[in-house]
Formats: C-alpha cells, sequence, structure tokens
C-alpha cells in the first residue's frame, strides 16, 4: 500500500484549505485542513491550488520530440526567408539531410519552388515540413535520397506527403532519453495523459518506451487504417492496458479525410478565394472517400475499435456526420474547424466528441480572414459545438501547437493573443467548460485517481495571459509525483 497526504491546498475558485489523501493511486480521504491524521509521506501544499491532471486530446508525439533537432522555420514570413533560413544552417549543421520545421505558407506573397532549395544545396537533401505536418517542401537532391518524382514547386501534400514523413522520421529518431525529458516537460506544465496520434506503431512503441522509464504520462494511443488489420489480429480494443502498469491502453482508430487550413487543402462546400481556374483540388483535398470512412468504421466498429477521424473543412465534417448517422455510432471529430451552419445540432444529436485545439484559432485567424473568408463565424466555433451538446476535449496537436495545456485553456476562454483583440468573442468558453475538456471532466473527489495538479494561483480568477503562463507547484500521476517545484 501507498500513501501520500496532502495538506492543506485549495481548491479552484474556494477559499476554504482540505487535506487529501492518497492510497494506492486514488484520493482516499478529504477533510478540512488539519483534521487528518499524519501519513508515512506528506506533501505541503501550504494554500496551493489543487486541480485534476491535464490531458492533451490531440498530440504527435514524436514529432514533438524532434522539433528541437530541426531548424526552426516559424520566423519564415515568406518563401525566399525559408530558404535564407536554411542557407545558414548550411554550414552549421552536419545532418546528411537537413530538416526544417513549421513554415506556415497561408499568407506569404511568394511561392516555394524546387529550383529555389536546389540553388542553396545541389547535392544535399533538404526537407522543410510545414507548422501543420501537412506538406513538406523538398529539393531534387531529397527526391534522390528518398526515391521521390518532386514536382516543380517542390511541394508534397497530403496522402503523398504523409507516407514520405515516415521516410523523414527515420533519418534520426530520437532517443529514448529525448522521450524521457520531452515527456517529463509535459509533466511539468501540468499534463498526466496524452492522446497520441503519431502514424506509428503506437500500441508496441509505447510499452517499450514505458519499459525504458518513459513513465511520465498515461497515452492514449491510436492505430491508423494501415495497422488496423494488425490491431484486429492481436485482438485491441479500444481502453485494453499495453503494459504491466497500464499507463498506455490501446485507443482509436485514426482516419484523416481531409487537409488543413495552412495548406489550403482542408475540404470545403466552397472554393479557396483567389484559387486558379484550372487548379485540381479548388475547395480542397478529399482524402479518404465516404464508402471507405464508412467501411474503416464498421470493421474497428466489429472489433471493438472506436474511430476517432480527422476533419477540418465544412463539407469534410459534413460527410463525416453523414457516416456517423448512419452507422449510428458514436465517436471523435477531430479538429471540426469549419462546421455548416446546419451540421452543429448533430454533434450534439450524434453524441460525438469535437476534439479541438483552441490555440489554433489564434495561429490561424488571419489565415482564416483570407482564405475561409465571410466563413469564420462558424470556424473554430468552440462555443457552439458546446452549445450544441458536442463533447469538447481540448488538445494542442503539437508540434503545430506547443504540448501545454494553458495555452490551450487561454485561447479557448479568450480568443485573443499578442495584445489583439478577440476573436470572433461569441465563440468564447466558460473557464469551467474549458477546464472539464481540458481534464477529460475529472474531478477531485474521494475515489477518483490521483491524477492531479498542484498550482501556485488560482486559475479561476487568472486573466488571459495569467493562464498561459500559471506556475505548476506539483504534478501528480496516480498519486506518484512526476514534477515538483516544491
Amino acid at each position: 500500500m501507498t500513501e501520500l497526504l496532502i495538506r492543506s491546498a485549495r481548491f479552484a475558485g474556494q477559499d476554504a484549505p482540505a487535506d487529501l489523501l492518497l492510497r494506492d493511486g486514488l484520493i482516499a480521504e478529504i477533510a478540512p485542513a488539519g483534521t487528518l491524521p499524519g501519513s508515512t509521506e506528506a506533501l505541503d501544499a501550504d494554500g496551493r491550488f489543487l486541480a485534476p491532471g491535464f490531458w492533451d486530446a490531440h498530440v504527435h508525439f514524436t514529432q514533438w520530440v524532434v522539433r528541437r533537432q530541426r531548424v526552426d522555420l516559424a520566423p519564415a514570413a515568406s518563401a525566399a526567408e525559408a530558404v535564407a533560413i536554411m542557407r545558414a544552417a548550411l554550414p552549421v549543421r552536419e545532418d546528411a539531410v537537413l530538416i526544417g520545421y513549421g513554415f506556415r505558407d497561408g499568407l506569404w506573397t511568394d511561392a516555394p519552388t524546387r529550383a529555389a532549395l536546389d540553388a542553396i544545396a545541389p547535392d544535399r537533401p533538404l526537407v522543410l515540413i510545414s507548422g501543420d505536418l501537412h506538406c513538406g517542401w523538398l529539393n531534387s537532391a531529397a527526391g534522390r535520397r528518398f526515391g521521390l518524382s518532386i514536382p516543380e514547386d517542390g511541394v508534397l501534400r497530403e496522402t503523398e506527403w504523409i507516407g514520405t514523413l515516415d521516410l523523414i522520421d527515420a533519418v534520426g529518431l530520437p532517443s529514448v532519453a529525448a522521450y524521457r525529458e520531452t515527456a517529463a516537460a509535459a509533466a511539468a506544465r501540468g499534463v498526466v495523459g496524452i492522446v497520441e496520434f503519431e502514424n506509428a506503431d503506437n500500441s508496441r512503441a509505447w510499452p517499450a518506451r514505458i519499459a525504458e522509464g518513459v513513465t511520465s504520462l498515461r497515452v492514449e494511443t491510436s492505430v491508423w487504417p494501415d495497422r488496423l488489420d494488425d490491431a484486429i489480429a492481436r485482438g485491441l480494443r479500444t481502453g485494453d492496458a499495453l503494459d504491466p502498469a497500464g499507463l498506455a491502453r490501446m485507443g482509436r482508430l485514426k482516419i484523416v479525410v481531409d487537409g488543413s487550413l495552412n495548406t489550403r487543402t482542408a475540404y470545403c462546400f466552397d472554393p479557396y478565394p483567389g484559387i486558379a481556374a484550372d487548379h485540381p483540388h479548388p475547395c480542397g483535398v478529399l482524402s479518404v472517400a465516404p464508402e471507405e470512412v464508412e467501411g474503416l468504421l464498421v470493421r474497428a466498429r466489429d472489433a471493438g475499435i472506436l474511430p476517432a477521424v480527422h476533419a477540418i473543412g465544412d463539407r469534410a465534417n459534413a460527410e463525416v456526420l453523414d457516416v456517423f448517422e448512419r452507422l449510428g455510432l458514436a465517436g471523435t471529430i477531430e479538429h471540426a474547424q469549419l462546421v455548416a451552419a446546419e451540421d452543429f445540432a448533430r454533434f450534439g444529436r450524434l453524441g460525438l466528441v469535437a476534439s479541438v485545439q483552441p490555440e489554433h484559432a489564434m495561429d490561424d485567424r488571419d489565415v482564416a480572414d483570407r482564405h475561409w473568408a465571410g466563413r469564420t463565424d462558424r470556424s473554430f466555433a468552440f462555443a457552439s459545438l458546446h452549445a450544441a451538446g458536442a463533447s469538447l476535449a481540448l488538445g494542442s496537436d503539437a508540434p503545430v501547437a506547443p504540448l501545454d495545456p494553458w495555452i490551450s485553456l487561454a485561447a479557448a476562454v479568450s480568443r485573443r493573443r499578442d495584445g489583439r483583440e478577440a476573436w470572433h468573442p461569441a465563440e468564447r468558453l466558460p473557464f469551467d467548460v474549458a477546464l472539464a475538456a481540458s481534464t477529460r471532466g475529472a474531478t477531485v473527489a474521494v475515489g477518483a485517481a490521483a491524477d492531479l495538479v498542484l498550482l501556485d494561483r488560482d486559475p479561476a480568477t487568472a486573466d488571459d495571459a495569467e493562464l498561459r503562463t500559471t506556475p505548476v507547484a506539483a504534478t501528480l500521476l496516480g498519486g506518484r509525483p512526476t514534477w515538483s517545484a516544491l
């Protein structure tokens, strides 16, 4: 039996301190401060605020780990600037394949070209990965290195790119120590669990990492369609423990049906403004047809695996909702960024979870104003989804946004950043709703899991700037400290 006594903690929005006795991973007792007997081990909260631990509902963890190894392209305001950043990195980086990450070209006035990269590195492979992970910009040497046909603009998008990303990642896989460090950093921000959507053999990879000491987080894995047969053959069902400690559990089938806003491949009813008349996909890209989605969901359902379907554009969301409705199946729609007005009610009626990433609204507000002009009142519409009865789950989509729940929470309740006015403030979430969506609705109550975070200030009274930088004093996973600044 393991016990830990937390002395003199306060709950968010309340003043009276309490003591909590944690036993064998659960909250065993809660009583007024000073009334519980001593324990073999105690943690003095000293009036700090206690809340349920945070879950990030959408993470690409390996991409988040390796971002530090890659050239930072986030500052690039044009294709020319991205090329200049890569040119500057060439003499100081010894990587055989030089990889950059983080460009966002939705507002660029110039366009990527293969020739621009060839001019600075005719023989050394260059790979520039977009900030949303939905496209890559490569030079000719990278095409030769990976056996790819690179178009004149140098850009591979969606299905042709996602398969390539596996090859790119294999160039420099991170060490177990890097996974441990990154998981510990998440715990230091109050994270107790993540939903892993890396396109990898997650149900095998995570138990192996846990066995090697990556134990700061709970992990709900996912399986992509190309590994669904294997998962079914192994008898894996959503919720199954994958390691002896139960830190990793089998999650959902991930299907990506369309692209993204920044890449202008999110599948919409209306064409993107200013797009060329002869463009092959003026309304975005439908990567998986509805009938194929339906077949995958039926196979997964029959095997006990729940679905999580990526849909960003309004037509993609509508077609995925149609599939869920035909099957009478509940599940999760990942992103739900642009939704037709008549479709909000279907989220609630069908009992769906909308897994959303509030910081994307802050990152993409200007891109949305340009490329979804006239439609932004129903984009990133978190309050409308909540009002329609959808269950909300907040996440980061790391590395697209930082794996930090306070950033997501602040964006959800304020819809503003960098001193700007709130963007579509009617779509702000109340704090309690956003908190519940960040913690899987967990409560600090007797019998609940002792997945807890101790905070230096009350988040319920913080403004949005304070929320973004909320100091975390300690994080506990099943009553075990995974982070402490005390």
